[in-house]
C-alpha cells in the first residue's frame, strides 16, 4: 500500500449536518464505496493553472520535494489535516505524516513546511531560535568569527509564503448535501466484468443478502479483502459493503462503558476514546487508554480513516494490535443472524474451546469497551520494525484485577499477537496465578508459565523465534511494573493511611522503561557559507534555490511514465517470473492465459528478432529466460493485453513445469563452498602485512555481515515504448539513469537497426539511487521486444512487489578481517577479506567490489594493509549498483575493527580514530595523493558542534541512572572519493538554444532523479548568459539532442553536465560579445535580435571530455579519483533493553561538498542519504525463504525510514572556505557521501550496548551486524529474560530430540 495516490474524501452527514474529511489511499479504496462522497485529489487542492494552494507553495519553497513522486501524497495529508484544524499541533501534523513515505529528502525539509503551519509554543530560548529557523526563515545568531565568513542559515524566506485562508477552500458540493438530505438511502449495486458490489442500507437487508451469498465478504475499509484480492490473487465475484448501515455505526456511551458500531472507523474509535477519556474518571478509562495507545501506532492515518474496528475483529489476524487488548478487557461482541441476536465476550474467540465463536451466517453489529473497575489495570504493548505504520512483530493486551486493598489477584487476562497464526490467550498461566501477590515471586513463576504454555512456531530458518519468546516474557514484566507502579500511586495518593511498604515502590533506575519513545517534531538547523548578494544580485550560483520542478511536484503536475497519455491501441505488459531459483525449463503452457478477455500475444525468447542478451561484462545479461532459470524472478516470458488488469490476470495463468537443477547458491557462504565467483577477484596490497602482524603488541580477528538494501525509489520501473511505423523507428520513453545505455540494447535486440532509430526520451525519474541503470536496460528491452512484435505502442509499469522480485539491490557483504594493533590504539596490519553477493548475473557486481576496496580505509592511514573482494555468484536476482556503489558495506567493516581495537586497548572509540586518521599529505593505500586538511576540519567541527565530549558525560550519566533504557552517542569521520575510474565514463555533452525573443532552452545528458540536476544546470547557464533563470527552460533529456550520455550515477552529474553547459554558454557568449561591446547598455534582447539579423548562430554544443581517472590493478596503484569529499556525524540514540526498540536522539553532520552551488540541494542530498544509510544500517532487512524466494517484497514487510526514525535534532553544516579546483565552480559531487554517515546511528547504538553489557558483567567482545535492528538489540543486552528462552527452547530441542 502506498501514499502516492492519495486523495481527501469528504463526507456529509445529514443526521448530525456534518462535513467530515480525511485523507486515503487511493490503491485501497473501491470506487464503488465513494458514492455521495466528495473526492479531492492533489490536482484539486490547486495547480499553476488556477492557483498553487498554500501546501503545494510551501513544500516546494522549503525544498520538500526532490524526485517529486511522494509529494502529492504529502500535500494530501497536509491538506487534509489542515481542514479539520486549520492550526495544527506539532504532534497532529507528525501523526497525519506517518503514514507516508520519501525516500529522497530525510523528511526534515518536508517537516519544514509543515512547522509554518503549525501553532508556535513558548521553549526555551535556543529552541525557539530553531522555531524562527524553520518558522520565519530566519536566522540563527552566529559566531562573530562564522559572521565573518558569511555563514547563513536561512534555505527560504516565509515572507515570500501566501497566507492559508480555510474561507478559500474549496466548499462541499451543494447537490451532495441535497442528496444526502432530501434522498431515501437505497441499495446501491454495481456490476463489473467479474465481480458484483452490493451496498445494504439496513440491517435487515445484510442478513438476506448474507444468506443469499455466504461466502461473499463484507468490506468496509478493504484493508483486509483488497490486500488479498491484489496481491495473493484472491477473488470474490461478490463482495458485500455494510458501511452505509446505521446500526453498524453507533456510537452510545453507556453506563458501564462505551458501544461501538462494527463499520466505525479506527480513527472515529480512536477520537471518541480520546473525548471519553477527558470526561470520564481516570478509574474507568484504563481500557480506553491502553486501546487509544494501540491505535495511536496502528497503520497511518490513512488507513485508520477507512479501516473498520469490526473488520480489525473478525479477520482474526496474529498482526492485528487491537484483539490482544479487546480480548484481555472483556469487550463484548453483538451479533446477530437470521432471527438471533446473541452477545458473546471477544476473549472467547481466542481462549475459549471454539463452542463460543462467531459463525459463518453472523454479523458482528457492535463491540462493547466497558469501564474499568477499582483495583483493575489495564496495558497494551507492541514492537514492529518500525515504530510506526508497521504491523507489529509480537503484541500483548493483560489486564489485572486485585482482591480489594490488597496485591492479590483475582483475575487476570494476558493475551498475545504475533505468536501464532491468530490472537493467543495464556490462559492455564492466569489460573494458575489467580490467588497469588503480585511480587517477583509471581513474576519470575509469571514468565516461565508463559513461555511453556505459549508455543511459538518456528519458521525453515528459525527466525525471530526467540525474539518472539523474549519479547512476550519481557511485555509481562513491562506488565508487571506498571502495575506495581500504579500499585503504589494509588497507595500514595487515595490511601494515604496504608502502610508504605505494603506496595514496595520501582526503583529509579527501573522507572524511565514505563515511558514509550515518541514522535516529537524535529528541530533542525542547516549552516552553509551564504553567496555575495552585494557583488552579483542576479548570480543565482551559491543560492538555496528551489527545485526548478518544486512546484509541478507538489501540485501534481510533474509527468511521469505512467502519466503519459495512453497511445491509441497501446498494450499492457505483464512479466511471468521464475518461481525457482535454479532449474530447467520442461514446458510454458500459455493456453489458459491465452483464454483471458483482452490478451493480445505472449512474449518471449522465440520473439527477440536478434541476440537475446546484452553486455555489460564478460558474461551475459538475458533478457528472457530460455531453456533454464537461474534465480527466483527471472523473466521467462511476457502477456500484452489491452489493460493493465487483463494482463495480470493471463499473467498468472501461464503454468511453467520445471526440473529441478543442483546445486542451489544462494548465500555468500554457499559461494564460497562451491568456489562460485565472478571473475576477476580483486587484490590490493601496500607494505609488508606478515612482517607487520609479527611486530604488532595484539591481534584481533573476526567477521561482519551486513544486509542488502532494496532501493525502494518511489516510481518503479517503468517503460513506454511506442513504434512509430516507419524506418523501424522506436521512441522508448523509460525511467532510467542510461537513455544512451537503453538506446544501444534496443539497437542490438533487432537486427540491422541502427542506434539512431531508436529516441530515448527521458523527461524525470522518481528515484533511482543506482536500481535504473542496467536494470532498467532488462525492462526496457522486455517492452520494445513487444512492441516490435505487435506494432503497438506497449507500457510496462512495474508493481512493486515485481520491481522487488525482479530487480535487487544493494550487495550483501561479509568482512573478515584481521588487524594488528599496538596497545596505544594505532593500528599497524591489517589483512581483509570481502565477499559480496552478486547475484546470478555480473551485472555491477566486480565493479562495486573493485570499489570497494579502493575505498575501504575511509578516513585511516593503514602502514601494512592487505585487501581482496570477491564477487559471488548465486541464484538470486543480481544485485546491482546502489548509492555509495561498495563503500557503505567496506567502510562498515572498517569501523567495526575500529570499534573493537578501542573495546581491546580500553580507548574510547573516537580516540582510535583520531590516532589512526590521515593527518597529513600523503598517499592512500593504492598511492594517489591526500591532503586531509578538510578532513581534519570536519572531524574538529563536528565534535565541536555536536559538543561530544560533555553529551558523551551527560550519556554515561543517564547510563547509570538508569537500567533498561541507554544511552549512546558516536562520532565517525568519513574521507569520499570521487570518480568513475575511466576518462570516458566521465564526458558529458550540452545543447543550448537561444531564441529571438531572448528565451533559452537548455539540455544535457544528465538525468533529473532528485538531485536537482536540472535546476543546478539552469543555474550555471544563468551565470554564465548573465540572464535570469527564469529566461531559461530544460525541456526533456533526450538521445536526439545528447548523444552518447554517459549514465548519471556516481554524484558527478553536476560535475561533468555543468562542464558542458558552462562551455556551450561561453561559446555562445563569445558570439554575442561583439554585438555587446557595441551596444554595452543594451538589454539581452536586443542583443539577441541584433545577433539573429547578423545571422550569429544562437545554437551551441557544449563539451567536457572527462577527468583522467585511472586504476591498474596490476600494479595495485593509479589516480582511480578525481578529489575527495571529507565529512564526519555525531549520532546519539536512546535504547530499551526490554524490546530492542531504540530512539535516534540527535544527529550533527558536517560536509565538505566545496563550493555548493545550491546549499539547499546539497543540503537535502545528504539529509536524504543520511536517512538512507540509517534504514541500511539499522532497519532494513531483506528476507529471503530457503528456496531463494523474496519474502520482504512490499512496505508491508521491508521497512524504510519514515518520519518517526529522523533524529529528533537534526542539524547539517556545510564546511566554509573549501574550494575543489576540479569541478564546476569549485563544488563537489555530494549525492552518495552522506549515506554512509548513517553508520554513525549504527554506533552509537554499539555504544549503548556496550554500556548495557559492561553493566551486567558480560563479555567485552561481541558481534553485531548490520542492520542492527530491534531484535539484535535485544538479544545483545542479555538478562535473566533472554536467559529464560534460551533454557525453554534449550527444554523444547530436547524433548523433540527425545
Amino acid at each position: 500500500m502506498f501514499q502516492l495516490f492519495l486523495l481527501a474524501i469528504a463526507l456529509y452527514w445529514s443526521s448530525v449536518q456534518m462535513k467530515i474529511h480525511f485523507s486515503a489511499n487511493a490503491c485501497l479504496l473501491p470506487i464503488c464505496c465513494l458514492y455521495g462522497a466528495a473526492v479531492t485529489t492533489v490536482e484539486g487542492v490547486g495547480s499553476t493553472k488556477t492557483r498553487v494552494h498554500p501546501v503545494q507553495e510551501r513544500l516546494a519553497k522549503c525544498h520538500g520535494s526532490q524526485c517529486g513522486f511522494c509529494s502529492p501524497g504529502m500535500v494530501m495529508s497536509i491538506y487534509t489535516l489542515l481542514r479539520n484544524y486549520p492550526e495544527p499541533t506539532p504532534e497532529q501534523m507528525t501523526a497525519a505524516l506517518a503514514g507516508n513515505l520519501c525516500r529522497c529528502t530525510g523528511y526534515r525539509p518536508i517537516l519544514d513546511a509543515c512547522k509554518t503551519f503549525c501553532k508556535v509554543r513558548s521553549s526555551d530560548n535556543r529552541n525557539t531560535r530553531l522555531c524562527l529557523l524553520v518558522l520565519g526563515g530566519e536566522e540563527i545568531e552566529s559566531s562573530p568569527a562564522e559572521k565573518d565568513l558569511g555563514v547563513s542559515t536561512r534555505l527560504f524566506s516565509a515572507d515570500e509564503f501566501q497566507p492559508l485562508d480555510p474561507t478559500q477552500e474549496l466548499i462541499f458540493p451543494p447537490e451532495l448535501m441535497r442528496m444526502a438530505e432530501n434522498q431515501p438511502k437505497r441499495t446501491l449495486l454495481f456490476h463489473g466484468e467479474r465481480m458484483t458490489w452490493i451496498s445494504p442500507v439496513s440491517l435487515d437487508e445484510l442478513l438476506d443478502l448474507k444468506v443469499a451469498h455466504p461466502k461473499a465478504p463484507l468490506v468496509v475499509g478493504n484493508t483486509g479483502v483488497g490486500p488479498e484480492m491484489k496481491f495473493r490473487g484472491v477473488f470474490h465475484p461478490v463482495v458485500i459493503a455494510p458501511a452505509r448501515i446505521p446500526d453498524l455505526n453507533v456510537v452510545k456511551y453507556m453506563e458501564d462503558g462505551l458501544t461501538l458500531g462494527a463499520a466505525c472507523s479506527l480513527s472515529v474509535v480512536k477520537d471518541v476514546l480520546a473525548n471519553a477519556i477527558s470526561e470520564f474518571p481516570e478509574e474507568k478509562t484504563k481500557v480506553f487508554c491502553a486501546v487509544l495507545q494501540q491505535l495511536r501506532t496502528l497503520g497511518g492515518e490513512q488507513i485508520r480513516n477507512v479501516a473498520s474496528l469490526g473488520g480489525n475483529i473478525i479477520s482474526r489476524k496474529s498482526t492485528s494490535d487491537l484483539n490482544p487488548i479487546l480480548a484481555a478487557s472483556n469487550c463484548m461482541l453483538s451479533l446477530v443472524s437470521r432471527g438471533k441476536k446473541r452477545q458473546i465476550p471477544l476473549s472467547d474467540i481466542f481462549a475459549g474451546d471454539g463452542s463460543n465463536t462467531v459463525t459463518p451466517e453472523e454479523i458482528l453489529v457492535s463491540v462493547h469497551i466497558p469501564h474499568s473497575k477499582k483495583g483493575e489495570y489495564v496495558f497494551a504493548f507492541r514492537q514492529a520494525p518500525r515504530r510506526e505504520n508497521a504491523l507489529p512483530i509480537a503484541n500483548a493486551g493483560m489486564r489485572v484485577l486485585f482482591e480489594e486493598g490488597t496485591d492479590i489477584i483475582k483475575d487476570l487476562s494476558i493475551f498475545y499477537g504475533g505468536a501464532a497464526s491468530t490472537t493467543v490467550c495464556a490462559k492455564q498461566t492466569c489460573s494458575a496465578l489467580t490467588g497469588r501477590h503480585w511480587n517477583e515471586q509471581m513474576l519470575d513463576e509469571a514468565c516461565r508459565l508463559i513461555l511453556k504454555e505459549i508455543a511459538i512456531p518456528g519458521s525453515a530458518s528459525g527466525e525471530k523465534v526467540d525474539y518472539k519468546k523474549t519479547l512476550i516474557v519481557s511485555f509481562f514484566y513491562r506488565f508487571f511494573l506498571e502495575v506495581l507502579q500504579s500499585l503504589n500511586t494509588t497507595v500514595k495518593y487515595l490511601l494515604p493511611f496504608q502502610d508504605p511498604c505494603h506496595y514496595p515502590g520501582i526503583p529509579m533506575e527501573y522507572r524511565s522503561v514505563l515511558e514509550d519513545f515518541k514522535t516529537k517534531m524535529p528541530q533542525s538547523v542547516q549552516i552553509y557559507q551564504a553567496s555575495d548578494y552585494s557583488t552579483s544580485p542576479q548570480d543565482p550560483v551559491g543560492r538555496p534555490i528551489m527545485h526548478q520542478s518544486g512546484i509541478k511536484h507538489a501540485t501534481g503536475e510533474a509527468v511521469y511514465i505512467d502519466d503519459l497519455p495512453s497511445v491509441d491501441g497501446e498494450l499492457f505488459l505483464s512479466v511471468v517470473t521464475s518461481s525457482r531459483a535454479h532449474a530447467k525449463i520442461i514446458s510454458i503452457d500459455t493456453s489458459e492465459a491465452l483464454k483471458v478477455p483482452g490478451v493480445f500475444d505472449i512474449i518471449s525468447a522465440h520473439d527477440v528478432p536478434a541476440t537475446n542478451e546484452f553486455y555489460y561484462s564478460d558474461d551475459p545479461e538475458i533478457i528472457f529466460a530460455r531453456n533454464k532459470v537461474i534465480c527466483v524472478g527471472q523473466i521467462v516470458c511476457a502477456v500484452v493485453a489491452d489493460s493493465d488488469v487483463h494482463s495480470k490476470q493471463a499473467a498468472a495463468k501461464v503454468k511453467i513445469e520445471y526440473e529441478a537443477l543442483e546445486p542451489v547458491i544462494l548465500t555468500i557462504e554457499e559461494a564460497i563452498k562451491h568456489n562460485s565467483f565472478f571473475e576477476p577477484k580483486r587484490k590490493l596490497e601496500q607494505g609488508n602485512v606478515d612482517q607487520a602482524f609479527e611486530t604488532v603488541e595484539n591481534i584481533t580477528e573476526g567477521e561482519i555481515h551486513i544486509g542488502g538494501q532494496e532501493h525502494f525509489y518511489m516510481e518503479t520501473q517503468s517503460v513506454l515504448a511506442v513504434p512509430k511505423g516507419e524506418d523501424k523507428e522506436m521512441d522508448v520513453y523509460v525511467s532510467t539513469q542510461h537513455p544512451a545505455f537503453i538506446q544501444v540494447i534496443q539497437s542490438s535486440l533487432r537486427e540491422s537497426v541502427p542506434a539512431n532509430r531508436i529516441m530515448c526520451h527521458v523527461k524525470r525519474v522518481g528515484g533511482a539511487f543506482g536500481g535504473k541503470l542496467l536494470k532498467s536496460g532488462l525492462l526496457a528491452s522486455v517492452a520494445a521486444v513487444a512492441a516490435n512484435k505487435t506494432g503497438k505502442a506497449v507500457r510496462l509499469i512495474l508493481s512493486r512487489g515485481d520491481d522487488m522480485l525482479i530487480t535487487g539491490g544493494r550487495h550483501p557483504f561479509i568482512g573478515k578481517y584481521k588487524v594488528g594493533y599496538m596497545n596505544d590504539g594505532r593500528i599497524r596490519a591489517v589483512d581483509v577479506k570481502y565477499y559480496i553477493n552478486g547475484g546470478c548475473t555480473p551485472d555491477d557486481s566486480v565493479l562495486v567490489a573493485s570499489v570497494s576496496l579502493l575505498k575501504m580505509d575511509n578516513a585511516y592511514k593503514i602502514p601494512h594493509l592487505r585487501c581482496w573482494a570477491y564477487a559471488c555468484k548465486t541464484n538470486l536476482p543480481s544485485n546491482t549498483a546502489f548509492r555509495g556503489f561498495g563503500f557503505p558495506q567496506s567502510a562498515l567493516v572498517t569501523e567495526t575493527w575500529i570499534a573493537e581495537v578501542a573495546d581491546k586497548t580500553g580507548l574510547s572509540p573516537e580516540k582510535v580514530r583520531e590516532i589512526n586518521m590521515y593527518k597529513e599529505k600523503e598517499q592512500t593505500h593504492f598511492k594517489q595523493k591526500l591532503d586531509p586538511q578538510n578532513l581534519i576540519r570536519c572531524w574538529n567541527e563536528c565534535m565541536e558542534k555536536s559538543a561530544y565530549y560533555s553529551r558523551k558525560t551527560a550519556a554515561d550519566e543517564f547510563n547509570k541512572q538508569n537500567y533498561w533504557k541507554k544511552k549512546g552517542i558516536a562520532i565517525v569521520p568519513m574521507k569520499f572519493p570521487f570518480g568513475l575510474g575511466t576518462p570516458y565514463l566521465s564526458q558529458a555533452a550540452a545543447l543550448v538554444h537561444i531564441y529571438t525573443d531572448g528565451s533559452v532552452l537548455l539540455t544535457h545528458g544528465g538525468i533529473e532523479m532528485g538531485q536537482g540536476i536540472h535546476t543546478k544546470m539552469i543555474q550555471v547557464a544563468s551565470r554564465e548568459l548573465n540572464i535570469p533563470m527564469s529566461r531559461i527552460h530544460f525541456c526533456e533529456t533526450s538521445t536526439t539532442t545528447v548523444p552518447n550520455a554517459c549514465a548519471s550515477a556516481g554524484s558527478a552529474g553536476t560535475d561533468v553536465n555543468g562542464m558542458a553547459v558552462k562551455d556551450a554558454c561561453q561559446t555562445l557568449l563569445s558570439r554575442l560579445q561583439p554585438i555587446i561591446n557595441k551596444n554595452p547598455k543594451g538589454t539581452w534582447n536586443e542583443w539577441i535580435k541584433e545577433a539573429f539579423e547578423q545571422s550569429v548562430s544562437l545554437s551551441a554544443t557544449g563539451y567536457f571530455r572527462g577527468y583522467n581517472d585511472s586504476m591498474d590493478w596490476e600494479k595495485g596503484e593509479g589516480q582511480p579519483f578525481t578529489y575527495f569529499l571529507f565529512g564526519a556525524a555525531c549520532s546519539e540514540v536512546e535504547i530499551n533493553c526490554l524490546t530492542g526498540d531504540h530512539k535516534n536522539l540527535r544527529t550533527d553532520i558536517v560536509m565538505d561538498v566545496g563550493c555548493s552551488i545550491n546549499p539547499a540541494v546539497d543540503i537535502g542530498q545528504i539529509e536524504g542519504a543520511f536517512v538512507q544509510g540509517i534504514g541500511l544500517y539499522t532497519m532494513e532487512e531483506l528476507k529471503y525463504s530457503p528456496e531463494g524466494v523474496l519474502c520482504t517484497r512490499g512496505p508491508d514487510q521491508y521497512k524504510i525510514p519514515a518520519v518517526c526514525d529522523i533524529p529528533e535534532q537534526f542539524s547539517v553544516s556545510l564546511l566554509s572556505s573549501s574550494q575543489n579546483p576540479y569541478a564546476i565552480y569549485a563544488s563537489k559531487g555530494i549525492g552518495e557521501a552522506g549515506l554512509f554517515l548513517g553508520c554513525s546511528v549504527f554506533f552509537a547504538l554499539r555504544d549503548a550496548i556496550t554500556s548495557v553489557r559492561n553493566e551486567r558483567g558480560l563479555k567485552t567482545s561481541f558481534v553485531l551486524n548490520s542492520p542492527l535492528t530491534a531484535e539484535q538489540i535485544r538479544a545483545s543486552c542479555a538478562d535473566d529474560f533472554t536467559e529464560m528462552v534460551i533454557e525453554s527452547w534449550g527444554r523444547v530441542c530436547s524433548s523433540m530430540s527425545g
